[in-house]
């Protein structure tokens, strides 16, 4: 009889925690609709005590995303469990997942309050893991519990602790390599240690959760399957802490290809793995390189002749799955300026995007402006395009900030950039003019130079904004294909103790550039201008957590 191993998807929460990866929360419900279509078994929807966009996100997806478990995230403290207990409230389906420190390393530099000896520690740590379980299943049934960074614990007191968590009534234990620091060997006899050592292994599901650090961490989870794990913990793309996590899309085709070795299946469809992979790389900002395995865009191309030559007679030759299983489009429709409404239009709905009709003629605007600029659009670009109309959630304008100067619910910015010129002369610093309207009414022109027009324009934008603040970190990069590819322009700013990212895209870098910092600036007079606000940002650093 072959053995179900459940999907675990965290890349909605480990994976948000990657630097800069932070998602709306209605682009966490699109994607948790789409992880549901794909067939993953639990979402990991969130740590609701860290913040209230997280509290939100869960709620929401438990509302409005069928099929998968809902779990919540919290550590082994009241406050944490009794946010994530609410978040899940109402919920037919949920789990609450509870963790706390094992390694010597992690119990000494966390939590030295708790007692003089490390024997003393390790006794108030299983004792306050028992507690947080017995408290989490007050509010469900299903309660997993994570040894944080099980691969550095102490095998002796790793199996005391998961003996005692498995007393207690948690009914998945998760055996983390927090740090991506163990060998797949070695990785494999620490399950397979921890799973003899329990009274009733069938009583429990054992769980992976691998790091990328030194790139095994697809290899460890797949040796934890062998060993005994019926649980696999991942994220689309392997997005996540540092190196990021074991990538759902190479363990599930690992164990489809290879089923003859690991003689086990899941719920997964592949062929809703590329339109997964493209949906968290959009929202996150972080592109999936080519050579990615499954899901990247030379996945399935040959260059080489000896290559071409022998698929072109016989497939499996270079190919030990095709592009079709995993959701490629081998042949998919080229789009340009000459394109048509249709060929659009159907792209869109490939895609994933249900447009209304009022919204059509505006879209379908827009496309025939950005293929005035590019000469081939691709999936990439659209993408772009219908993130900044607004596509998001189950609304076509939700809560995505728009292009008309202004908020998908209508709240104002308070700074909107009408109009900017740069003059570029040989021998000379590049001169920049502006026109910015303040939240005041007022409006301010203003002229500036620089070592380059981004700087030249961002000096011009400070002085016509008058607020102090520094900038912190500007980065660009392509997002799609092509010499007239889009940029994507990231700005950094810090006021004070908090930060505010602003955002922009387009073939014109410049204007991005300009884009991006008024974007950065609106966030941070948003926060002024709410009280609440600031105090959630200071909040929320102070809540900052190391996370598996």
């Amino acid at each position: 009889m072959t053995d179900h191993v459940t999907i675990f998807d965290t890349t909605l929460r480990d994976g948000e925690q990657a630097p800069g990866a932070s998602m709306t929360v209605d682009e966490k419900v699109r994607i948790a609709q789409q992880l549901a279509t794909l067939g993953v078994d639990v979402i990991e929807a969130g740590f609701p005590v860290s913040s209230p966009a997280q509290t939100e996100a869960v709620q929401r997806i438990v509302a409005e995303v069928e099929g998968p478990v809902t779990c919540a995230l919290a550590r082994t403290i009241e406050d944490d469990l009794l946010a994530a207990g609410e978040a899940l409230e109402g919920g037919t389906d949920t789990r609450v997942h509870t963790f706390i420190a094992t390694s010597d390393v992690h119990i000494e530099a966390k939590f030295d309050k708790l007692g003089d000896t490390m024997a003393e520690k390790r006794r108030a740590i299983i004792e306050r893991a028992q507690t947080a379980i017995e408290h989490a299943l007050t509010y469900t049934d299903n309660v997993e519990f994570s040894a944080e960074d099980a691969g550095r614990t102490d095998p002796g007191f790793l199996r005391e602790v998961v003996q005692a968590a498995a007393e207690a009534g948690a009914t998945t234990i998760n055996i983390p390599d927090t740090t991506g620091y163990c060998a797949p060997s070695e990785y494999a006899d620490l399950l397979s240690d921890v799973r003899e050592s329990l009274p009733d292994p069938e009583a429990v599901i054992l769980s992976t959760h691998c790091h990328d650090d030194l790139g095994l961490a697809t290899a460890n989870t797949l040796a934890g399957v062998k060993a005994g794990a019926r649980q696999v913990e991942c994220t689309i793309n392997g997005i996540g802490e540092r190196a990021g996590n074991a990538a759902l899309e190479e363990i599930v085709m690992a164990l489809v290809v290879r089923s003859d070795e690991f003689n086990v299946e899941t719920s997964i469809n592949p062929k809703h793995l590329t339109r997964a992979s493209q949906m968290v790389s959009a929202a996150s900002g972080f592109p999936v390189q080519p050579n990615k395995a499954i899901v990247g865009s030379n996945a399935f191309s040959h260059e080489a002749g000896i290559h071409q030559h022998g698929v072109l007679k016989e497939r499996s030759t270079y190919e030990i799955m095709s592009a079709e299983d995993v959701g490629q489009d081998t042949e998919q429709i080229r789009l340009g300026r000459h394109s048509g409404r249709h060929g659009l239009f159907n792209r869109l709905e490939t895609l994933g995007y249900e447009v209304p009709d009022g919204h059509r003629s505006e879209i379908y605007q827009r496309f025939l402006d950005l293929a005035d600029r590019k000469k081939e659009i691709f999936d990439e670009d659209l993408e772009r395009m219908m993130e900044e109309f607004g596509y998001g959630g189950d609304s076509p304008l939700g809560g995505e900030r728009r292009m008309d100067g202004a908020t998908a619910d209508g709240e104002p910015l308070a700074y909107r950039l009408d109009h900017f010129s740069v003059h570029l002369e040989t021998n000379a610093e590049p001169a920049v003019g502006i026109r910015l309207q303040r939240y005041d009414g007022t409006v301010r022109e203003e002229e500036a130079t620089g070592d380059g027009p981004v700087e030249a324009l961002y000096r011009a934008i400070d002085h016509a904004v008058d607020q102090p603040h520094t900038l912190v970190d500007y980065s660009i990069r392509s997002i799609s294909e092509g010499a007239d590819a889009q940029g994507e322009v990231e700005v950094r700013i810090r006021y004070g103790e908090n930060y505010f990212t602003g955002r922009a895209r387009g073939t014109d870098v410049v204007r991005a550039s300009a884009e991006a910092y008024v974007d950065a600036l609106n966030r941070l007079a948003a926060a002024q201008s709410d009280a609440e606000s600031v105090e959630f940002v200071r909040d929320s650093i102070m809540n900052a957590y190391n996370g598996e």
